[in-house]
């Protein structure tokens, strides 16, 4: 996913406001009752305890203390267990990389080689399919493996989670009075645009559609029928659009001009629209949506402005070269963490109930780190692909919370 994130999968919303990622998707808002919060994962680092590193080794496994397994919630189903042998697999792809020999010639947390994660995971996926219940591969891990926190921006563990996905939209291969607002190909000599850069400003025009110029001519890929969508898979990085002609193309990131990612949520709390503490992203899209003329001012802020390719319906593809998988990939700070390692997060993940509410869980759960981004900073900073379509949009907007993160090595 490369985008705002700097991955190929995309990111319906992401918004910085005071230094946290948040993630929306096009829902109502909702009332507060109906995001049910279950009970947060205490830290394992304690207070005494402030981490200078990005990742701490831990004398013990970090299980809460429960009569059940804290991972019977991760293993319900047979699809549980292959979504992650999946993501597994592409990590292992990925290592055999020359990509990855290079990125583990910088690793900052001595001890952990791209050889030592390659044991690990290879070890982790024959237990996953050797173990007959999520007791005894949680013995097994603890018997096996040590666990590294990462330090959170705190220095005491503690990690800001979002989530994001890849949206599908309606799109048109042509301008019509519907579909005005374009996606645009990466120039081809765009190496050689002096710098600064044009801004989104200069590139758009204040209401996007002042793109006639020497910059963007010409380059228009797809169309799209809202600018905010076409805002919104800029921060994303790739989408799924199902054209008028009745064709799906998908998009992926090509590149991007040489500015920081500025996220409208932030600029909204400095302009005094929202207090920091009552806004969500579902509450930021329904504002953009009923104050149309605030996207003209707000959406240029964001400086960053993001070129697109035909990815000839391939799945979403992260940072590392390799798919992602629905709950089981994650995009992190890769000047922090090990690319394609193997994860532990410890947070909040809505679920839908069957009356269509959200209801927040703490989970356990075993990810693969698979994925980065602009926004996604230092080492207390996690995003989590929820999958593709509305419903993952839905439950990757609610994503806000803190919680823990783990690596898993072999002894």
């Amino acid at each position: 996913m490369m985008s705002a994130k700097g991955v190929t999968v995309s990111r319906w919303i992401s918004i910085i406001c005071a230094g946290t990622f948040w993630v929306a998707a096009s829902v109502p808002a909702r009332s507060p009752s109906q995001v049910v919060p279950d009970r947060l994962p205490k830290p394992v680092l304690s207070p005494a305890t402030k981490a200078t590193a990005p990742l701490l080794p831990l004398p013990i496994a970090p299980f809460r203390q429960s009569a059940d397994s804290p991972f019977d919630g991760d293993f319900k189903t047979p699809d549980d267990r292959r979504s992650l042998l999946k993501a597994i697999d592409y990590s292992l792809r990925y290592l055999q990389t020359e990509r990855a020999i290079a990125a583990y010639r910088s690793s900052p947390t001595p001890g952990i080689t791209r050889e030592r994660v390659v044991r690990s995971l290879k070890r982790f996926r024959q237990l996953l399919l050797t173990t007959t219940s999520a007791t005894a591969l949680q013995a097994a891990i603890e018997r096996e493996f040590v666990f590294y926190q990462a330090a959170g921006n705190d220095g005491q563990g503690t990690v800001a989670f979002t989530g994001y996905f890849e949206p599908v939209y309606t799109a048109s291969r042509r301008p019509t009075a519907d579909f005005r607002y374009p996606l645009f190909r990466m120039p081809p000599d765009l190496a050689r645009w002096a710098k600064p850069h044009p801004t989104r400003l200069q590139l758009e025009g204040a209401d996007g559609l002042q793109f006639h110029n020497r910059w963007l001519k010409g380059l228009e890929l797809v169309w799209l029928h809202d600018r905010l969508e076409a805002f919104l898979i800029q921060v994303q990085g790739s989408a799924r659009l199902n054209l008028t002609d009745g064709t799906v193309m998908t998009v992926g990131h090509a590149g991007t001009t040489d500015y920081p990612y500025t996220g409208i949520g932030r600029e909204l709390v400095k302009a005094g629209k929202f207090k920091l503490e009552e806004l969500t992203l579902p509450l930021l899209i329904q504002y953009l949506t009923d104050n149309p003329a605030d996207r003209d001012v707000y959406l240029p802020r964001n400086n960053r402005f993001v070129f697109f390719k035909r990815t000839n319906g391939a799945a979403a593809i992260g940072s590392i070269g390799a798919p992602v998988t629905a709950e089981r990939s994650i995009a992190t700070d890769k000047t922090q963490f090990p690319p394609g390692a193997l994860a532990l997060i410890q947070t909040q993940i809505p679920a839908a109930t069957p009356a269509g509410q959200f209801v927040k869980r703490s989970v356990n759960r075993y990810v693969l780190d698979q994925d980065t981004g602009g926004a996604i900073k230092g080492a207390g900073r996690v995003d989590l692909f929820m999958g593709t379509g509305k419903q993952a949009g839905d439950r990757a907007g609610l994503i806000n919370d803190t919680g823990h993160l783990y690596y898993l090595l072999l002894r």
